[in-house]
């Protein structure tokens, strides 16, 4: 994109402070992803937890000239060199730029939308138009009020189709949708229970969805939808696909998926012989950056799926906020790129450019096309490669050391072999952690609490098991206040990852009180001794004022001073003259339980009255905070200064499990599948006598990983695709066995969902009698955990 700014004012009907002329390249959103400056626009946008207008000292800092900020920002005397752009509503001036750009494209644009699938549609409809058309595709799930606007943005002259996916979860949002998207066309995939706490019936959201159709010429569906649309949408514009008969998909939704991009593959013109060609190759959608441990302090970024100059460019920005934030040098191994209509020189010219403004150190290109980037950028930082095996074998995983590394490639160069090659750990067991559903979660507990209320965010035993640095960096991006560990060694290796935000010691140890003043921990003390001992140890040290949290028992019965000895800690304190109190709080016993709430009660007015008197005591204020996850839900109005939120964050409620998303999948994949007689015995203990011939299939996880072994013998199930497979005979150390005979398709190398979206971490330990605590911090460091986000 290139507008003037005067351009913009126009589209938007913003007031303009400085340059008219100055021309905007691109805009910016996010102010940890900016690299290159010159021609970015930054708007700053403002939310419920956040605004961008915070940021735009930095952004000036960085070289940034152009800024899109609302009605109630008062523009600084240092930035009097700077062009600004002000408008009543950021989000909505950047829509209308957006709506201005899409009108100026020629492309034919179309809309997916619908309750589930449409990233899928959109990218399989991608790959099965391949090379045919010049196309544009909105990146991952960028389906929002914003993912939308920035991905018509990405419409460039040469695009001759766009596909657009176009997401809701309320009224009122899918007008605004139409209209900056203004389809041509609109595929609509289905109707389901997604956001539907957010309308009324099934049918208000529906009518809501549709509304993306009110201007469009066609509205593509299946057969299965025509009594659902028919009555709703001018019978002219429907066309109703049939289900494709692909062998290879065998799994329903995935039919579906298929014959929506085959249907409207066919009727763009694409020949009937490519798109089946291709059809048969489709594989599981990437729908995300995925983030991995490497070989030789090096980190990858896996986006091995696609290769297209929009996808390349967040990919990039995703790269370099990586290189920064853990201090490694960018390289970037790429293909091909799948680029239709642009001619190898421009094409790698304007690779090269990305490359210079994104700071990447080392390029590795593989294929036949890519060589022409040498042309533009130095010889010295780049390697290229015919194809991914003689990148293979030439080189080796001592060629990378403290890099971070994108893999980004075509599907047919087979990258997940460099990804194999490159990755820290061998065991092919993986967590994978959804950061985006982690944010998610942490908005809903929000939703409870006052502006004014601090969050402490339970980062402790490896943060439930999902990893420490990854996490507690996403709470840092999420304005959290304060972070909890168990002991000082966690909360110090989280200091030394580069962590700054405020952290509590849930369980300190008088041999640690050095760590922690040290590395500026705040530990819970609960007895007159620790307080002594750690006023002690803050004076050798030289420390003048020692920060920490006194924990007063309320019913626990664990650790924290009774109510009634309050006046101990008090005068202790006082005698110490370098404690200071940062806070004070208590444990509830049984907040997630109804039968429970009188006690609760007791302990709330118990930790009141206590508090009180220590706060007298002492002579000043300090936080207070009692309520955990169940207790944020249920007990909101006694919330207090801070809320401390842990299970809550992973996807687990006291009220309803489906307003929350689940964070953790652990996944595995069959290594190979066994015939087995009927009266013959599985496993260890012969404890599964098979009661028919059987398929059994093996899975390399086990109870060293954390698989419980309460979970053998039918008790436990997992999913394979899309089906429940009980588990057979006793789990071992390092695999299991899981009856498949149900499941007459599945074969080695099929993914294996232990717990997940599709069998949910909690139904598993109902099932063993235990707590989701158990299960989570159960998994095994040797299992790798893979960050992504949508």
């Amino acid at each position: 994109m290139k507008y003037t700014v005067e351009e913009i004012i126009a589209a938007t009907g913003a007031r303009l402070v400085g340059n008219g002329s100055s021309l905007v390249c691109r805009v910016a959103t996010d102010s940890r992803r900016i690299v290159a400056t010159e021609g970015t626009l930054f708007v700053a946008l403002v939310g419920p937890r956040h605004n961008g207008h915070t940021y735009i000292s930095d952004m000036y800092k960085q070289g940034i000239r152009l800024f899109l900020v609302d009605t109630n920002f008062c523009i600084p005397d240092y930035a009097s060199d700077a062009t600004f752009i002000i408008a009543p509503n950021t989000l909505l001036a950047l829509q209308d730029i957006a709506t201005m750009h899409r009108k100026k494209m020629n492309a034919r644009v179309v809309a997916i939308i619908g309750s589930n699938g449409k990233t899928i549609v959109k990218e399989w409809l991608g790959e099965l138009i391949d090379s045919d058309i010049p196309t544009m595709r909105s990146p991952r799930s960028y389906n929002s009020q914003l993912g939308v606007a920035l991905s018509l943005l990405m419409i460039e002259p040469q695009d001759q189709l766009a596909i657009i996916e176009a997401g809701i979860s309320q009224c009122g949002e899918m007008a605004r949708l139409e209209e900056m998207v203004l389809p041509d066309d609109v595929i609509f995939t289905n109707l389901g229970d997604a956001h539907q706490q957010n309308f009324s019936s099934l049918e208000q959201k529906l009518q809501e969805k549709l509304l993306m159709c009110k201007n469009a010429k066609r509205v593509f569906s299946l057969e299965s939808n025509r009594r659902l649309l028919e009555g709703l949408i001018n019978p002219s514009k429907l066309i109703f696909l049939p289900l494709v008969d692909i062998s290879a998909e065998t799994n329903l939704f995935h039919r579906e998926n298929a014959s929506l991009a085959t249907g409207y593959a066919l009727r763009l013109g694409v020949s009937e012989s490519k798109v089946f060609s291709r059809l048969r190759s489709l594989g599981t959608v990437k729908m995300r950056l995925e983030q991995k441990e490497g070989v030789n302090n090096c980190t990858l970024i896996d986006d091995a799926y696609n290769a297209d100059l929009k996808s390349l460019e967040i990919a990039l920005d995703a790269l370099h906020s990586l290189g920064n934030k853990k201090g490694l040098s960018p390289t970037l191994i790429l293909s091909d790129l799948q680029q239709s209509g642009i001619d190898d020189n421009h094409l790698y010219k304007q690779v090269a450019n990305l490359l210079g403004e994104k700071k990447v150190k080392r390029l590795i290109g593989i294929g036949s096309h890519i060589g022409t980037i040498t042309r533009y950028i130095s010889t010295e930082k780049v390697q290229i490669f015919e194809n991914t095996d003689d990148f293979l074998s030439k080189m080796s995983t001592a060629d990378f050391l403290n890099e971070a590394i994108l893999i980004k490639g075509q599907r047919i160069f087979s990258f997940e072999r460099i990804a194999e090659m490159l990755v820290k750990r061998r065991h092919r067991t993986v967590m994978e952690i959804n950061l985006d559903a982690l944010a998610h979660n942490i908005a809903y507990f929000r939703s409870f609490l006052k502006p004014t209320t601090k969050l402490l965010a339970m980062v402790k035993a490896y943060s439930y098991g999902t990893g420490s640095f990854e996490i507690a960096k996403l709470m840092e991006e999420q304005g959290v206040d304060y972070l909890g560990v168990a002991f000082a060694d966690e909360g110090r290796e989280l200091r030394e990852a580069g962590i700054t935000l405020p952290i509590v010691v849930m369980n300190p140890e008088v041999h640690s009180f050095d760590v922690m003043l040290t590395y500026g921990l705040e530990p819970e003390i609960s007895t007159v001794e620790q307080i002594e001992m750690y006023s002690e140890a803050a004076r050798q040290l030289g420390i003048e004022e020692a920060n920490i949290h006194v924990k007063i028992d309320t019913g626990m019965k664990r650790s924290g001073f009774d109510a009634k000895d309050i006046n101990k800690a008090v005068e202790a304190i006082k005698q110490s003259r370098n404690i200071i109190v940062h806070g004070a709080f208590s444990h509830l016993v049984g907040s997630e339980a109804p039968e429970h709430d009188n006690f609760t009660m007791h302990q709330i007015n118990t930790y009141k009255r206590a508090t009180e008197e220590l706060k007298m005591g002492l002579g000043y204020n300090f936080i207070h905070h009692i309520l955990n996850s169940s207790g944020i839900e249920r007990f909101s109005d006694y919330q207090f200064d801070m809320v401390r939120l842990g299970i809550g964050l992973y996807g687990v409620s006291a009220l309803d499990n489906s307003k929350l998303r689940n964070v953790a999948s652990l996944i595995s994949y069959i290594s190979q599948v066994r015939e087995a007689e009927e009266g013959e015995t599985v496993g260890y203990g012969r404890r599964t006598v098979l009661k028919r011939k059987s398929r059994i299939a093996i899975v390399p996880v086990g109870y060293a990983d954390g698989l419980d072994r309460r979970l053998s013998n039918g008790v436990g199930e997992v999913i394979i695709q899309g089906k429940k497979a009980p588990i057979a005979g006793n789990v071992c150390m390092d695999i299991c066995m899981v009856d498949v005979t149900d499941i007459p398709e599945a074969k080695a190398g099929d993914k294996v969902v232990i717990f997940g979206d599709e069998n949910p971490v909690w139904e598993m330990s109902d099932k063993i009698g235990t707590i989701c605590y158990e299960i989570l911090t159960g998994i095994g460091r040797r299992i790798q955990r893979v960050y992504y986000r949508e």
